[in-house]
C-alpha cells in the first residue's frame, strides 16, 4: 500500500467520525472546507496521483474518487439531517434582517407631575425640601398649631406608629401632610426662606375613586419681611399657568386651617377642566403663616411674615389628562401607564 493510499483511507476515517460530531450546518461547512476544498485533503491526494508509478496510479485514482463521492455524500446527508433538525426546532435566525428594538420605557405620570412642577417652581427663585415619612406628634401636629383635640389627630384620621414615644416630641404617625418639613426648614435656618415640599403622606381613607390612604402632596412655603397675600395669590397663580395654560385663573375662597391665618381655598378654572365640563374645582388650600407657627421654631414676634400653601399631586395630575379614578396610578397597569 502507498503512503497516499494510507492518507486517503486516514482521512476518510477522520472525517467520517467528524461527521457524526458534527451539530450544525457552520460546522459542516467547516469540514467540507477541510476534505473536499480546493486545498483539502481529499483534493490534495487527487493531485499528487501523476507522481505515482504507472502500475500503482489506476488503483489509488480508483480509491481517491471513491473517498470523495463517499465524503460528499455522507456530507449531503448530514446535511438534510442537520435542516431537518433546525426547521423542526423553529425558524431559522436571518442575520441578515434588522433588529428588533425594544420599547422604552418613561417616567410615571405622578413623577412627570413632580418633575414639571418643582421645575416651575425652582424657576421662581424655590429650594427643595425634603423630610421623614414617619413623623412625630410635635413636627406634625403640634408646631403646626394643631391642638391636641384636634379631629385631624384621631386614629380615625391618623395612622399613628406601633413605637415607644418621643419623650420630648410624643408619639410617632405616618405624616398626614408634607407641613412638618416647613417646621424642620424653620428651626435649621432663619428667613428669608422660599421652599417647596415634595412628598407622600398616609391617611386612614378608604380607596374609592377620590382617596387613597396613601397619595402625594407638594407644599410650598415663603417667609420674609413683608410678605402679603399679593405675593402668595400671584405666585399660585403664575405656576398653574406654567402648568396648565395661560387661560387658567384662579381665586380665593375663605377657610379655616389651624396653622394659616388667614386661610383660603385655591379654586381652579382652566380649559382642561372645560373640556370636562366644569368650570372650576377646589385645588389647594393656602394661607398666611398662622403667629403661632412662628413662635413654635423661636421666630421673633411681628418680624417676618409669610404664606404656605398645599396641593395633591394626584388631582392636578387628574386634571391635566381627565382621569377620573386615583387608584389608577397604583395599579401598575401597563395599558393605563402607555398612555403618557
Amino acid at each position: 500500500m502507498t503512503e497516499l493510499e494510507q492518507q486517503l483511507q486516514t482521512a476518510r476515517a477522520e472525517a467520517e467520525a467528524a461527521l457524526a460530531a458534527c451539530a450544525d450546518v457552520p460546522a459542516l461547512d467547516q469540514l467540507k472546507s477541510k476534505y473536499l476544498g480546493r486545498s483539502g485533503i481529499v483534493s490534495s491526494a487527487l493531485e499528487q496521483l501523476g507522481k505515482l508509478p504507472k502500475e500503482d496510479k489506476p488503483r489509488v485514482g480508483k480509491l481517491a474518487n471513491e473517498t470523495k463521492k463517499a465524503l460528499e455524500a455522507a456530507i449531503a446527508a448530514k446535511r438534510e439531517e442537520l435542516e431537518a433538525k433546525a426547521a423542526a426546532s423553529g425558524p431559522a435566525i436571518d442575520t441578515s434582517l434588522p433588529g428588533r428594538r425594544h420599547e422604552i420605557g418613561h417616567l410615571h405620570p405622578l413623577t412627570q407631575i413632580f418633575e414639571r412642577t418643582v421645575a416651575i417652581f425652582r424657576r421662581m427663585g424655590f429650594a427643595v425640601e425634603d423630610g421623614p415619612e414617619i413623623e412625630d406628634e410635635w413636627h406634625c401636629f403640634d408646631a403646626l398649631n394643631t391642638p391636641a383635640d384636634h379631629p385631624a389627630r384621631d386614629i380615625q384620621d391618623t395612622l399613628y406608629v406601633d413605637l415607644p414615644p418621643d419623650p420630648k416630641y410624643g408619639r410617632y404617625v405616618m405624616r398626614t401632610h408634607t407641613s412638618p418639613v416647613q417646621i424642620r426648614t424653620m428651626l435649621k435656618q432663619k428667613p428669608p426662606i422660599r421652599v417647596v415640599v415634595p412628598g407622600r403622606v398616609f391617611r386612614r381613607d378608604n380607596p374609592d375613586a377620590t382617596h387613597s390612604a396613601t397619595f402625594h402632596q407638594i407644599e410650598g412655603l415663603y417667609v420674609d419681611k413683608n410678605v402679603t397675600v399679593a405675593d402668595l395669590k400671584g405666585t399660585v397663580e403664575f405656576f398653574f399657568q406654567q402648568l396648565l395654560s395661560p387661560d387658567t385663573k384662579v381665586r380665593f375662597r375663605p377657610h379655616f386651617f389651624p396653622y394659616t391665618e388667614p386661610s383660603f381655598e385655591i379654586d381652579l378654572s382652566s380649559p382642561h377642566l372645560a373640556a370636562r365640563g366644569k368650570e372650576w374645582l377646589e385645588i389647594a388650600g393656602c394661607g398666611m403663616v398662622d403667629p403661632n407657627v412662628f413662635k413654635s421654631v423661636g421666630y421673633p414676634d411681628d418680624e417676618y411674615t409669610g404664606w404656605a400653601f398645599g396641593f395633591g399631586i394626584e388631582r392636578i395630575a387628574m386634571v391635566m389628562w381627565s382621569i377620573n379614578d386615583i387608584r389608577l396610578f397604583t395599579e401598575n397597569d401597563v395599558r393605563f401607564l402607555e398612555q403618557f
